[in-house]
């Protein structure tokens, strides 16, 4: 449960935080915004089927979320 909660805030922060990216010239926003959907595809339905989607589209996408998602312990749980 608490891990949940630490998921989604996260996600939500790294979402946040990508938006402002896509503003301001200094930070990345994709990179946050991926990052963001990355870590709530794990509550979020809707960020599930969009990085299904891209790891579909781009098979060395895929390989890396399956790399990432082994090596993150809140993602598995």
């Amino acid at each position: 449960m608490v891990r949940r909660i630490i998921r989604i805030g996260l996600g939500s922060f790294f979402i946040l935080l990508g938006l402002a990216g896509l503003v301001l010239p200094i930070l990345q926003g994709w990179l946050f915004l991926g990052l963001g959907a990355l870590v709530l595809s794990r509550d979020v339905p809707f960020f599930s089927r969009i990085v299904h989607a891209i790891a579909t589209r781009f098979p060395r996408v895929g390989l890396a979320v399956q790399r990432l998602s082994k090596t993150l312990p809140a993602m598995g749980n």
